[in-house]
């Protein structure tokens, strides 16, 4: 029997074939994607594999965001998603499981969800009290809550205290003299403000003896 040398048009259509069955690498591959929950400022930057995608906050607050890495990954490659920047007033973990969720071989898992949780940072607020000589001091915030009692100095110098409920970047406190101790008259200083990105510790209270 002859043989016959094969055509270049043959050839190429039996080239594009084999292309097309998974001639190339013959691996499967994954995307690196995931779900962000609570976020709610600009900022947000992910990594792994040298990529990185930049989260931002959805249109409808409250809302879920969901992201995903530009390049797939090959069947077996390992990837660790991590943080190259936290969001403006916020501090975001990777959700809890029975092992590291941002962590993990593709392939291992039908899809790859790397799903993150935000919270919006909060600070405590206080300051220092003078002249605190009797018991049953009891200041509010009336904008989060929380009542704090407090006692007499043991001390005649100024001594610092702190409210009990820590309050949210962005959100306006008050802090107000509820009960004034039996013979006197407390005031406060710098009262009311609107929680920044640092802890507030200017809310100074003064007690004179009530005439």
């Amino acid at each position: 029997m002859k043989s016959f040398p094969i055509r270049p048009a043959l050839a190429l259509a039996l080239a594009l074939g084999l292309s097309a069955c998974g001639g190339g690498s013959g691996k499967a591959e994954f995307t690196v994607a995931g779900t962000v929950t609570g976020l709610a400022y600009q900022g947000l930057v992910l990594t792994t594999n040298g990529m990185e995608v930049a989260v931002a906050p959805p249109t409808t607050a409250g809302a879920n965001v969901s992201y995903a890495f530009p390049n797939k990954l090959e069947y077996g490659d390992e990837y660790n998603v991590q943080f190259k920047q936290q969001p403006q007033h916020q501090t975001c973990g990777f959700q809890n499981g029975y092992e590291p969720i941002n962590k993990n071989t593709a392939g291992r898992l039908a899809s790859i969800n790397v799903i993150v949780n935000c919270a919006v940072n909060s600070y405590t607020i206080g300051g220092k009290i003078t002249g605190l000589t009797v018991d049953g001091l009891v200041l509010a915030n009336g904008s989060t809550g929380g009542t704090l009692t407090l006692t007499k100095a043991t001390t005649s110098a100024a001594v610092d205290y702190q409210m009990p409920v820590a309050v949210n970047y962005g959100v306006t406190y008050g802090v107000t003299v509820i009960t004034n101790p039996a013979g006197l008259n407390c005031t406060v200083a710098n009262a009311t403000g609107v929680m920044g990105d640092a802890k507030v510790e200017n809310i100074n209270i003064t007690c004179v003896p009530r005439t």
